[in-house]
């Protein structure tokens, strides 16, 4: 018998709501979005009030019950999908003291120079410091994006509403304790925090200390698959639910776009195509690649890992030619023949994103030989390098707006092979990779993603709805629906299969992947000179 569950994606710019029904399979039943603020402060600040995502669910909410014929006392389930390592700094009325700080907030300039960036060095931090965090937590604030330092910064700007700070929350913990009353965090949300020892599985008082944190203001540790507590009455009447229903702990985007992919096995490789993107691999040891800039982090699944290899700009690429070069001030001039004269455009096409992949499937693989670097915002990995930047290598007269387009998608393909040979020195990626995201909806992205790859790619329905999926997942664990991690690929089957064409691999794309490696190094020094301040 069906049972229905209620998953709040919580991205950065706006909550997906997900009336989801689970019995054989997951599926979606309805589904709204609806966007709120991120407020960029001219000091780099970056904050979310959250009062408007719980407004934002509170409209969702409503509009997928009246999208279908389920009423809200048949849900049974609720859990989050969510943007992580936020700062929500909560009274002990679970009322913020100051507005939500992003993981993009970037003024904790001061403190993370303070805290770190003295002393005997290794990788920009005092190694008396990051020694000791590396082995105790797996990971060390060497940003100054890490939460800690933004902690350590209200702390020092505003000492009176630090003084009334009782917890620590992240995003989707603080979304748990407006729903239930109950300040808990998840195992994957504390290893964010980069506080959390991860073989006791608990907060380190040692490395609390380090950096200036008061222990007390950690959060109790739950599963993902944990009942975190109940709705409560005025949550429910807020939210358009009902008192009682049970709410799980869910986990972070990145960990739970993997289990929505249905990669939760030991081995199981996922490929993450939105705005930014990642190989992800479920390991069961904590393993670093400094050299590659790769690292696990603690998976939903306790004690798994996911070995996560990161893409600044991925579909975003897509994205900047659709607007930069499919499109101009004259119009759209794909073709010769302008759009605006194909009277079935309309019908045949259901947006731009499409009408590019069907045009450039006529263009000759490996793009007449135009090779571009999907580095639009700087890289990670297999190298990090805030300088780097996209390109277009190899054009002639015979190159067209087709040739650029087609490019700029195998540019992105050919990154993930990088990362994918960077992940395989210390984790072996699995031989059927599931692909999910934007990326994922489009046939033609699917196999050039398996002839440069080599490996067979499945995709899943809705792929773009996958964080929603996982986090119904781990409420289907929770409730005994699905028996274990393991297990929930299947109830999340794959929808279609592409096998890679070698013989195009061997002839074009592996030629085409050996010269993309090489132009990073080749021009380092130039785009540090370029774009350095």
């Amino acid at each position: 018998m069906e049972k229905y569950v209620i998953a709040y994606d919580v991205g950065t710019t706006g909550v997906k709501t997900c009336l989801i029904g689970i019995d054989q399979d997951i599926r979606i039943i309805a589904s709204a979005t609806e966007s709120y603020n991120l407020y960029v402060l001219d000091d780099g600040g970056a904050e979310q009030d959250p009062n408007e995502w719980w407004a934002a669910m509170a409209q969702t909410t409503r509009q997928v019950f009246e999208k279908c014929d389920i009423k809200p006392e048949a849900v049974e389930g609720i859990s989050f999908c969510s943007q992580a390592q936020g700062l929500v700094l909560v009274d002990r009325d679970g009322v913020p003291v100051h507005r939500a700080f992003s993981y993009m907030d970037q003024r904790a300039t001061q403190e993370i120079k303070e805290g770190v960036a003295h002393g005997l060095q290794i990788a920009g931090g005092n190694i008396f410091k990051l020694i000791p965090t590396l082995i105790i937590t797996g990971a060390a604030p060497v940003s100054v994006k890490d939460p800690v330092w933004k902690y350590n910064w209200m702390k020092k700007h505003e000492p009176e509403n630090f003084a009334r700070v009782y917890k620590w929350l992240d995003v989707k913990e603080y979304l748990i304790a407006r729903m239930t009353g109950n300040f808990v965090m998840t195992y994957d949300s504390a290893f964010g925090t980069l506080l959390y020892d991860y073989k006791h599985k608990r907060f380190s008082k040692k490395v609390c200390k380090l950096y200036g944190v008061d222990i007390n203001h950690m959060p109790d540790l739950i599963a993902s698959t944990d009942c975190a507590g109940e709705v409560t009455e005025r949550a429910a009447k807020e939210l358009g639910l009902v008192k009682g229903i049970k709410v799980y702990g869910g986990g972070m985007d990145a960990n739970l776009i993997g289990v929505g992919a249905g990669s939760t096995a030991l081995g199981d490789t996922h490929i993450y195509s939105g705005t930014s993107g990642w190989v992800g691999t479920i390991t069961d040891k904590s393993v670093v690649d400094v050299k590659a800039m790769i690292a696990a982090t603690v998976a939903a699944e306790p004690g798994r890992f996911n070995y996560f290899a990161e893409l600044e700009t991925s579909g975003k690429c897509f994205e900047w030619v659709k607007d930069h070069i499919a499109l101009d001030e004259v119009g759209i001039y794909i073709q010769k023949t302008h759009i605006a004269e194909c009277t079935d455009y309309e019908k045949k096409y259901i947006n731009l994103f499409q009408y590019m992949t069907d045009i450039v499937d006529d263009v000759p693989a490996g793009s007449g030989g135009v090779i571009f670097t999907p580095w639009l915002h700087g890289n990670r990995c297999p190298f990090e390098d805030p300088y780097a930047r996209g390109m277009f290598f190899n054009i002639s007269l015979e190159t067209g707006k087709s040739e650029l387009i087609r490019a700029v998608l195998e540019g992105i393909c050919y990154h993930k092979r990088w990362m994918l040979e960077a992940s395989a020195r210390k984790v072996k990626p699995s031989d059927v990779i599931r692909f999910v995201g934007g990326g994922a909806l489009d046939d033609f992205t699917c196999q050039t993603l398996a002839d440069i790859t080599g490996h067979v790619i499945e995709t899943v329905k809705s792929p773009q709805n996958i964080g929603a999926v996982g986090a119904a997942a781990c409420v289907g664990v929770g409730m005994g629906l699905i028996p274990s991690f393991e297990r929930i690929k299947d109830f999340i089957p794959a929808y279609k299969t592409y096998q890679p064409n070698f013989e195009l691999k061997q002839k074009v794309y592996d030629k085409g992947f050996e010269v993309f490696k090489t132009l990073y190094k080749q021009n380092k020094k130039a785009f540090a000179k370029l774009n350095q301040n």
